[in-house]
């Protein structure tokens, strides 16, 4: 077991993709944050108003969560990963952190967008952070990402103190 975490949520694979590479670049334990319910291609068609996307964001509901993170407590460092929804995380993260106590950790935000920028992805999550951890960076990926970039991010963290 490693002290560093990267979990992350991936709606098309995007996500999961580059998660999967941050794990390997940066020797780290890897969780999948996936909905009890699974989502298809309708839930996330966000031109759509009643697809169930819309209907979380704007009822600000929660997506239970499959499964949980054993020895949460003894990482370190906690990369957490998502598509940019509605200039923010999609609800299942909220969901996710508030369902820890994130008390004497890193967390390292990253995503994926077709287009949107990460925006005040940070600001929006703090609520849902129990403890005292601290939400210290966020950065947003294009899927053309290479290994060496997530070497070189993965590497900033560990030089910082904490990524292995």
């Amino acid at each position: 077991m490693s002290n560093t975490l990267v979990a992350y949520f991936s709606a098309e694979g995007t996500t999961a993709d580059i998660a999967k590479r941050l794990a390997a670049a940066a020797g780290a334990d890897i969780f999948e944050v996936a909905p009890q319910e699974p989502y298809t291609a309708a839930d996330i068609n966000w031109k759509n108003p009643l697809a169930r996307c819309n209907k979380e964001k704007i009822g600000k509901k929660d997506v239970p969560v499959q499964g949980s993170i054993e020895g949460f407590e003894n990482y370190k460092t906690v990369f957490v990963g998502f598509p940019i929804w509605y200039y923010g995380a999609p609800n299942i993260i909220q969901t996710f952190m508030k369902g820890y106590d994130w008390s004497g950790k890193r967390i390292i935000l990253f995503a994926t967008s077709g287009g949107s920028d990460i925006g005040k992805t940070v600001s929006k999550l703090r609520p849902f952070v129990k403890g005292d951890a601290r939400i210290i960076e966020a950065k947003l990926f294009k899927s053309s990402v290479t290994d060496d970039e997530l070497k070189g991010f993965a590497d900033e963290w560990a030089l910082k103190g904490g990524a292995k």
